[in-house]
């Protein structure tokens, strides 16, 4: 059967192992348990940066987000920049997204603290920034409150979707085009959802309850039903198509629906080997957060060290999530046998970045490279592809250039990342050797003040993670140590092994470099 069209399927914040067929954590997935019997599973792909609208835009654009510019949560992917999609929709494809696509910002304000770090460390920066053609006169396509002032329609071609019908925000109080799809239905999430309307919550966290928004009128189901609307209308019309089905959970707030927020008592939840990691060799800002543990940040995005009764009762209301989103992903399956297109669609399934998620006894993201947060899953099922498991680096460069090799299409020009197709034709063509991870940072939690700029440098062997213009260096010998718990860097012994991972990372630095723009005179 031959490959026409492709449905890209993108969690939130969903760590590899938080699935069923993973057998980590007890959570039930038998949708994405199928499409993963069915398609190749990559279980060492990983993220170009473990932020959200970076790596968003990686996975659309194929490029490290120091390449294609979009380095931190906060900034606007060039509305010009060339993406896997637009190529598709130039030689016919019908394109659209339903979910959050977070390209452009959401118009989350930055903390003072947060600011005063910005403006102190980086003040020409910013002011530049601010008066810019992205500033504070820039309106977001994105933005929270200008969805909620009215019905808004993203223009065509919008990084190369025709059709777009967008969530803005998380948890079960969000905006965008979802908004009028519930206030339609008779209930308006701005007024019934959010931690102030909970049917019950948690006193140790308030990003943690029970969502008063009824499954039939919460975003998970309405990304289900917009991907079946869409799906009827291609199978009518015969053109083949490229659809982006994103869910916005299970990104905190962890708030599911009453008909999921109880399937898991958080007292049984299963706490990692790490939790109780001393943090001997970690860096201040690290140890800091351990002596506040139990308190979450003043940013609620931000990592911190949670009480194993904090972190139990978040497990228990995220695998709900989890199996929330899993039911609607059949659903979308549905739409397709449905429609006679799933034999001749590719579906890829993977998330924008992870979470700590109680290894080393931490939570959430930012500031740290621990596999949880970098690590994430990645399924590629379709026509032709064969049923395996695949130990190869991947990142999430990758799908773009991936989806276009095997749908025949134009490649990106300016792609970092590298088709997997041969890869899955033949396990022996192992895809890099290295794999590289950014961070960049405006700001840092207390201990480490920003602008923070971390590198990362990944292989079968070894982590190492750099923070520029500090002294902090970690290294994990990931084959003695798979669960990172001992930094040798300053370890004599693993001197020639820090060498070796050093020189890779500025060799790994220097190819992402922005390398696009030849000349076309020689002066």
């Amino acid at each position: 059967m031959t490959t026409r069209n492709v449905i890209v399927i993108i969690a939130d914040q969903l760590r590899a192992d938080h699935l069923g067929f993973m057998g980590i954590v007890p959570v039930l997935t038998p949708n994405l348990d199928r499409l993963a019997s069915h398609g190749c599973v990559f279980t060492n792909a990983y993220v170009a940066n473990p932020v959200c609208m970076p790596n968003r835009a990686t996975i659309i654009t194929g490029r490290w987000p120091s390449g294609h510019g979009l380095r931190t949560n906060g900034l606007p992917l060039d509305p010009e920049s060339e993406t896997f999609v637009r190529n598709l929709r130039q030689v016919g494809y019908q394109t659209s997204a339903v979910g959050k696509l977070h390209y452009q910002p959401m118009g989350y304000p930055y903390e003072d603290y947060q600011l005063d770090q910005i403006r102190t460390a980086m003040p020409n920066l910013w002011e530049a920034s601010v008066s810019g053609p992205f500033g504070e006169g820039f309106e977001s396509w994105e933005d929270f409150d200008r969805h909620a002032l009215g019905e808004v329609t993203l223009p065509s071609d919008y990084y190369g979707f025709d059709d777009v019908a967008l969530i803005s925000g998380h948890g079960d109080r969000v905006s965008g085009n979802y908004l009028r799809w519930a206030q339609k239905r008779g209930f308006d999430p701005l007024l019934q959802a959010g931690y102030g309307n909970a049917l019950s919550t948690f006193s140790g966290w308030n990003h943690v309850y029970e969502s008063a928004t009824p499954a039939a009128f919460h975003p998970t189901t309405f990304v289900a039903q917009e991907a079946s609307e869409r799906i009827t209308r291609h199978a009518e019309s015969g053109e083949s198509f490229c659809m982006f089905v994103s869910f916005p959970d299970p990104h905190h707030p962890f708030a599911p629906p009453a008909e999921y927020f109880h399937r898991y008592a958080p007292n049984v939840m299963p706490v990692p080997p790490t939790f109780q990691d001393a943090h001997l060799n970690s860096p201040a800002h690290i140890k800091g957060m351990f002596e506040r543990q139990g308190t979450p940040d003043v940013d609620p995005m931000m990592l911190w060290a949670p009480t194993q009764d904090q972190y139990r009762a978040a497990l228990a209301a995220e695998l709900g999530s989890i199996e929330f989103i899993d039911d609607s992903v059949g659903l979308v399956l549905e739409s397709l046998e449905a429609s006679g297109l799933l034999d001749e669609t590719l579906i890829v399934f993977t998330s924008d970045h992870g979470d700590v998620f109680g290894d080393h006894g931490l939570i959430l993201k930012h500031f740290t490279h621990y596999q949880g947060v970098i690590r994430v899953p990645l399924i590629i099922s379709g026509p032709g592809i064969s049923p395996q498991v695949v130990d190869s680096l991947v990142s999430s460069a990758d799908i773009g250039p991936t989806v276009l090799d095997i749908l025949n299409a134009p490649p990106l020009i300016r792609a970092q990342g590298m088709s997997l197709a041969p890869t899955m034709r033949d396990t022996a063509n192992a895809t890099r050797a290295a794999l590289l991870i950014e961070e960049d940072q405006p700001f840092g939690p207390v201990g480490l003040p920003g602008p923070i700029r971390m590198r990362t440098v990944l292989t079968q062997r070894y982590r190492l993670t750099e923070f520029a213009g500090t002294e902090i260096v970690e290294l994990f010998d990931l084959l003695t140590d798979p669960n990172e718990m001992t930094n040798v860097a300053g370890s004599p012994e693993y001197a020639d092994l820090l060498s070796e991972a050093r020189f890779m990372l500025l060799q790994l630095v220097m190819e992402t470099a922005d390398k696009s723009t030849i000349p076309f005179n020689a002066a």
